[in-house]
């Protein structure tokens, strides 16, 4: 995307939590790039990278003119897959924890996290997720990728493949997530994976956080916007079910089955000033 990466500036890749393949979220639609993801997958031919994840200081200028063609997250900045599905994941709070990028060949998920000057976290990382993921029952294997060392996990529900790279002061991690087989070096998934990958940009900031901590999320205005009015409409129904479900114990309190009409009961013969209607039929 910004041209051949200096051999200098590659770095080593070397694990982070678990990834939740059935994790909740919300879908929000986002449209096709204008362009750059299917060049970088033609591109890439299972060699030396040639292009990121990037530095966001060292390409701010080269990223403004293709900042329509991609996906600002605040500490990540991405191309999308063409057809790709938005799908945020939310905190009790309302506000997102994790974004993920859904394809036809399974979830591809891109997440910054702090790192110390000195490189080399992603290979502590994924020493530590490789056991964790091997005491939870999956079978795991490290392979060689593009940036160096991958982490593959096959679980009982999805296939995972695990993809970091260390950069100044951040580690970017990717996973790959998906059906049987998805995960497998020359899958159609994997190789998305390490096209988004080589167009990745990461904006660290300058503030101090704890080295792992994950770098803030934050969502393009009108996808935020998308997602605020989604999340209202779900708590007004919840609050909508919890009324209803207050009312029905109500009534079941006074004997009142939801739904079911009282029956009136049969009114008594009326009497007039006269007597009763059937006294005045000369029937009583």
């Amino acid at each position: 995307m910004f041209g051949r990466k200096k051999k200098s500036d590659d770095y080593e890749s070397g694990d982070y939590d678990d990834v939740d393949y059935d994790a909740s979220y919300s879908e929000l639609e986002y449209g096709e790039p204008a362009g750059g993801y299917e060049d970088a997958v033609d591109d890439y031919d299972g060699d030396t990278p040639q292009t990121g994840p990037y530095d966001y200081e060292a390409v701010a200028d080269l990223l403004a003119g293709v900042a329509d063609q991609r996906l600002d997250l605040g500490s990540v900045i991405l191309p999308v897959p063409p057809g790709g599905q938005l799908q945020v994941e939310m905190t009790p709070e309302g506000t997102p924890q994790a974004v993920h990028l859904a394809t036809e060949h399974g979830r591809l998920t891109v997440a910054a996290y702090a790192a110390p000057k000195s490189k080399g976290q992603w290979r502590e990382v994924a020493a530590d997720l490789a056991d964790s993921l091997r005491k939870d029952g999956a079978r795991v294997s490290i392979e060689t990728g593009p940036w160096g060392r991958e982490v593959l996990a096959i679980t009982e529900g999805a296939d995972l493949r695990f993809i970091g790279v260390d950069g100044p002061r951040w580690m970017v991690r990717l996973v790959a997530a998906g059906p049987q087989g998805a995960a497998d070096d020359s899958s159609p998934l994997v190789a998305a994976a390490r096209a988004i990958m080589s167009e990745t940009v990461v904006r660290r900031g300058s503030d101090p956080l704890p080295v792992r901590d994950p770098l803030p999320v934050v969502l393009p205005q009108e996808l935020a916007d998308q997602l605020a009015a989604a999340h209202q409409a779900q708590v007004e129904a919840q609050q909508q079910q919890m009324e209803a479900a207050q009312a029905a114990q109500a009534a079941a309190a006074q004997g009142i089955q939801p739904g079911v009409i009282p029956p009136r009961l049969p009114e008594g013969p009326r009497r007039g000033s006269e007597g009763s209607a059937m006294q005045q039929l000369g029937l009583n």
